[in-house]
């Protein structure tokens, strides 16, 4: 990926500032290993709250964010909830789309494509009957597959846009994590 030189902001991007964090992963690769952190709590029925703080870059405290960030999470009332924030799978599909979109952007400024709109749409199909408990043929409690379209509006070709969005898939986190197992490690507290 060629990287532009730039003194300006496109798309909203600091590509000065994009670059310079580049060069500066480049000289100390240490610093590209990050450790995000939430804590969630219940609130009632399926009503639950996450606040999201710490960093932790190359194993410091970075002091995160300036203030605590929260994450609501609910059931729609098919599902027996509230419907006052969206649910855990939900939650997934926008951290998908998010991630696509911040790829999506970051990478079109660096290569100097200006984009005048982006959006994306995407659907899960998920059985519930693993999640219930009820007898399946192994049906798995998640996704049974994902379903991703996008819109661009930009001058930029449309072969351009397609190999754009064929590398922003390649080296997004959240694509890697929903196409590839994570190791997972729960345990009760003492």
């Amino acid at each position: 990926m060629a990287i532009m030189e730039s003194t300006h902001k496109v798309n909203g991007v600091d590509v000065d500032s994009l670059v310079e964090t580049i060069e500066a992963i480049k000289e100390n690769p240490e610093l590209a290993h990050l450790r995000f952190h939430a804590e969630t709590e219940w609130i009632d029925g399926a009503r639950a709250e996450t606040r999201i703080k710490e960093i932790h870059q190359a194993g410091k405290e970075t002091g995160g964010r300036r203030r605590e960030l929260k994450l609501e999470g609910d059931e729609p009332e098919l599902l027996l909830g509230d419907n006052k924030a969206p649910n855990a799978v939900e939650t997934v599909l926008h951290a998908l789309t998010s991630c696509l979109t911040v790829g999506l952007v970051y990478n079109a400024a660096a290569r100097g494509i200006k984009l005048e709109d982006v959006e994306f749409r995407v659907d899960g199909d998920l059985d519930l009957r693993p999640f219930l408990g009820i007898e399946t043929d192994g049906e798995r409690p998640g996704y049974e597959g994902i379903r991703v379209s996008y819109r661009v509006k930009s001058d930029a070709p449309r072969e351009e846009i397609e190999e754009l969005c064929k590398y922003v898939q390649d080296t997004s986190p959240v694509m890697d994590i929903i196409r590839n197992p994570v190791p997972v490690h729960v345990e009760l507290e003492k």
